[in-house]
């Protein structure tokens, strides 16, 4: 009896360690709007949102993600500038800043353990998007149906050890890029 109540004890306190699940997946909640997303995880229950943060303003420049427990905000590094952007989420601080000034095909996110290089795979086209190769793992999105920007597949297969945070601040740089404002 001993045995049992400490394997119990132990499968319910180590419920907290286990690892979150990989992204799979966005779309638009609505057809004709690309202010609100579902965002979708390898644990079909868990659904999750990214929404402007002041939706009646009309405003691009903040947002609000919930995935799970998890919450935070994504927003402009710096008024007016849209080659920066910081994701603030379990006490945990991402940035992305575009890799050549002005150039939204390329972008750098990093965290303090993990920088990681989001490009756009082709120059013409924004349906397609990926990371350069690193020791973190492969992550790439790219829509589902080509030139259909409503409803995007995510491969997750980066590390555990990337942040939730960092990886939403990659959907939404892909998602804010690669959509039009409306």
């Amino acid at each position: 009896m001993k045995i049992f109540i400490i394997t119990l004890l132990a499968t319910l306190f180590s419920a907290d360690t286990l690892p979150a699940q990989a992204l799979t997946g966005a779309a638009t909640r609505w057809n004709d709007s690309f202010a609100e997303w579902l965002l979708y995880t390898t644990d079909e229950e868990e659904e999750g949102e990214l929404r402007h943060r002041w939706p009646m303003q009309d405003n691009w420049t903040e947002w609000q993600y919930r995935l799970g427990e998890s919450t935070g905000t994504i927003k402009l590094k710096w008024r007016e500038d849209l080659n920066e952007w910081e994701a603030r989420g379990d006490n945990q601080i991402a940035t992305a800043r575009t890799v050549w000034r002005g150039n939204f095909r390329e972008w750098r996110i990093a965290d303090g353990n993990h920088t990681l290089t989001l490009y756009s795979r082709y120059g013409n086209i924004w349906d397609e998007w990926t990371i350069r190769s690193s020791s973190a793992g492969q992550f790439e999105m790219y829509t589902s149906f080509e030139g259909d920007p409503r409803d995007w597949v995510v491969v997750d297969e980066l590390d555990e050890s990337v942040p939730l945070v960092m990886k939403l601040l990659m959907v939404h740089v892909v998602l804010f890029q690669s959509t039009p404002k409306q």
